[in-house]
């Protein structure tokens, strides 16, 4: 790998709903470009990517997997993400280092709930891709629904660059509409060959309607398809073919949202996005049909490192963003988006932006502001590791070395630290005790949560005040249940682990003032602080605001930031159950202090004895995680499984589908333990489904007197 060659450079990633095929695409990739010799099946635990024993013995991808490879002269990092929404943040950090993207999506159910999830993700992060419709071979596969589920659903037009021949058992190949020749997979190669007259008029009408989308959304296009001397319609060389390709290439690349790339937009801002355009193409991956073509698509259309545009970063020293030019930047900058650890040691992923990261060279860690030696740097495939002894821009490799490191720590030169922004992780919704099993080993626990947390940033570690016990919170049971496997069979660790718990969160109803007081004083220096605030809830998501409204100097400058520290503080207790409390403002409107005995501390404890106060009266209520569900089953199961969502107190959101039924409802998370078996149970096994986090809500009253009642031993 040598610098100049970066244009050749194509750092793309593979993501979709669970059981959608990205692995077995990514398989059949690999094999394809030579990587390996046999391409692996996910069913088999033989996959290259699923590597950690949890994935091979669940059949599930868990964490984010990279491997390289080669097309030609174009090299190709490919990173693997989970489909399942407990571990959506691998998907979040993986996007943030890609520069584009192939969404599958499954012909039968089409645009499923956390296929949207990971196109909207895929938006935060400006991040270009193209489309590739699987399982073409199926039972109830339907290109028709599949391509109308995405234009209603992602607000995108599909320019469909190929047509399949045949649908469920009778698919066999495909049509390539830009070179209008047929294709042929055979065991290991393609063949092109002239188009079967009886599709002929069916490929005309579609090509028709591809280059009409094209010349939608690229203007050079359009001019040269209205013109009647214009060869584009009917293309006799390969100038007009790769015409075509170049100004599907751009609109791939332009058709993103404008703006900088890695500038994160706030969740749920999708509704204001502008309809884009994206290649679509077909296959039948487990069949070896249609891989190519996804790899030619890969490096004809989606972008190089050198694509990238302008992105944002942070002067540590003048605190000032600055819009990069990574063309131009000639020293470090990476950014630490994973990290491994095991009994091993700690694996860091880096995405190299700019400069060259050498073996044994000093970098600094512009978040830390520390200085730090890489040991060793390696070229990742999977759990296989090939040693390097230096890594240029556009790369993604694996480094040993850095120790004070966690996720979203950017890596540069000593002599030009910048900060880039860093990345967005949801909020655990599910939580256990953990111990130890003896007294000896609480050490040792420590040390382990600790590793687990830096590998994962959704993963939250605490200590419960009153038992003493660690408090370990994820994203759902399976999540909470792979960090338990991790640490008996990465590092060798058994605890004690109470049963998963929601994790509610606690807020307010009322506005109310109250005054807290901190007064200590004796014969020498006492302790005096005094303060008056008033406690206004917000709307939900909202978080916590502080307002200085004093305008008299009753409370000195000095002793505000105190003041809120005291608050923020409090608030990780509420007054309910010990939840933290959440959507709160809090305005300082009085107080008084003493010219002696007044100081940071006896204001801290006067702050947040007024809010505990306030809480008390303020009619403090629960909330707790609700989730959205969507399952997909036969027909006859509908009725049982709408029964059953009812009992939980759930809300049915829609019904729809033909041989399969969709349904999508909302339900308390605290309904929901053990309801993957209870589904099973329902349909004998022949389901799929999907929960995800969807909002915090308030529970109902009497049900939140039985929970604390509960809770309390009642």
């Amino acid at each position: 790998m040598v610098a100049e060659k970066i244009e050749n450079i194509r750092n793309i990633g593979f993501i979709a709903h669970i059981d959608a095929g990205k692995t077995t695409t990514t398989e059949r990739i690999l094999y394809y470009t030579g990587k390996i010799h046999k391409h692996g099946e996910v069913d088999e635990g033989s996959t290259i990517t699923d590597w950690m024993p949890e994935e091979k013995q669940r059949g599930i991808t868990i964490t984010a997997a990279a491997a390289t490879c080669y097309w030609g002269d174009n090299r190709i990092n490919i990173i693997d993400t989970p489909g399942h929404v407990d571990f959506t943040a691998e998907v979040e950090r993986t996007l943030r280092v890609l520069d584009g993207a192939v969404i599958i999506f499954s012909a039968v159910e089409g645009v499923e709930s956390q296929s949207e999830t990971v196109w909207y993700q895929a938006d935060r992060y400006n991040i270009p891709r193209i489309v590739y419709i699987n399982k073409l071979d199926r039972v109830g596969a339907n290109v028709e629904k599949c391509l109308n589920m995405m234009s209603e659903r992602l607000r995108i037009r599909p320019i469909v660059l190929q047509l399949p021949v045949g649908i469920e058992e009778g698919f066999s190949t495909l049509v390539d509409l830009i070179s209008m020749k047929l294709l042929l997979f055979e065991e290991d190669k393609i063949e092109y060959e002239e188009i079967p007259e009886s599709l002929v008029e069916t490929a005309r009408l579609k090509r028709k309607e591809m280059l009409e989308s094209i010349a939608l959304y690229n203007d050079s296009f359009a001019e040269e398809y209205l013109n009647p001397k214009s060869e584009i319609r009917n293309p006799k060389s390969e100038k007009e073919v790769n015409f075509i390709k170049e100004s599907l290439r751009e609109i791939t690349i332009n058709s993103q949202l404008r703006g900088t790339q890695h500038l994160c937009i706030s969740a749920g801002s999708h509704n204001s996005h502008p309809e884009r355009a994206v290649p679509v193409l077909f296959g039948a991956s487990i069949q070896n049909i249609g891989i190519q073509p996804i790899l030619d698509a890969i490096v004809e259309y989606l972008p190089s490192p050198l694509d990238v545009p302008l992105i944002v970063a942070q002067n540590p020293v003048t605190g000032k963003k600055e819009e990069i030019s990574l063309k131009d930047r000639k020293s470090l900058l990476a950014l630490v988006f994973k990290i491994y650890n095991d009994s091993h040691g700690g694996l860091v992923y880096l995405r190299i932006y700019s400069g060259v990261l050498k073996q044994g060279g000093l970098v600094y860690n512009a978040q830390k502001g520390k200085k730090e030696r890489i040991l060793r740097i390696f070229l990742l495939h999977g759990d296989k590791r090939v040693s390097l002894q230096e890594a240029h821009a556009g790369e993604i490799v694996g480094v040993y070395g850095l120790k004070d490191v966690m996720t979203g720590d950017t890596i540069t030169d000593i002599s030009s630290p910048l900060l880039l922004e860093t990345l967005y992780f949801p909020e655990p919704v599910l939580s256990c005790s953990i111990e130890p099993k003896s007294r000896e080993d609480a050490e040792k626990l420590e040390w382990v949560l600790e590793k687990i947390a830096q590998d994962d940033p959704t993963i939250k570690i605490k200590t419960d005040n009153e038992t003493g016990q660690f408090i370990i919170s994820g994203m759902g049971e399976l999540h909470l249940e792979v960090v338990k496997n991790r640490m008996e069979k990465d590092f060798s660790f058994h605890a004690n682990i109470g049963a998963p718990q929601v994790a509610f969160k606690e807020t307010i109803r009322d506005c109310i003032r109250k005054r807290g007081e901190f007064i200590r004083q004796s014969g020498g220096k006492g302790q005096y602080g005094d303060v008056e605030i008033e406690v206004i809830p917000t709307k939900r998501d909202e978080g916590f605001a502080f307002e200085n409204c004093i305008k008299n100097g009753s409370v000195p400058f000095e002793f505000i930031p105190a003041i809120e520290k005291g608050i923020k503080e409090s608030m990780e207790s509420g007054v309910l159950a010990g939840f933290p409390v959440v959507d709160v403002q809090v305005r300082l409107v009085g107080g008084s202090s003493h010219p002696v005995d007044s100081s940071d501390i006896a204001f801290k404890i006067a702050a947040s004895i007024a809010f505990k106060e306030a809480s008390k009266d303020a009619n403090p209520v629960l909330l707790e995680p609700v989730m959205k569900i969507e399952i997909i089953t036969h027909s006859q199961y509908v009725g049982a499984i709408l029964s059953d969502i009812g009992v939980r107190g759930g809300k049915v959101l829609g019904l729809s589908g033909d041989v399969s039924h969709t349904i999508e409802a909302l339900c308390p998370l605290r309904k929901l333990f053990g309801y993957a078996s209870a589904l099973r149970s329902l349909t004998q096994g022949r389901v799929v489904h999907m929960v995800e986090f969807d909002s915090y809500k308030e529970v109902p009253l009497q049900e939140q007197d039985v929970i604390l009642q509960k809770m309390r031993g009642y």
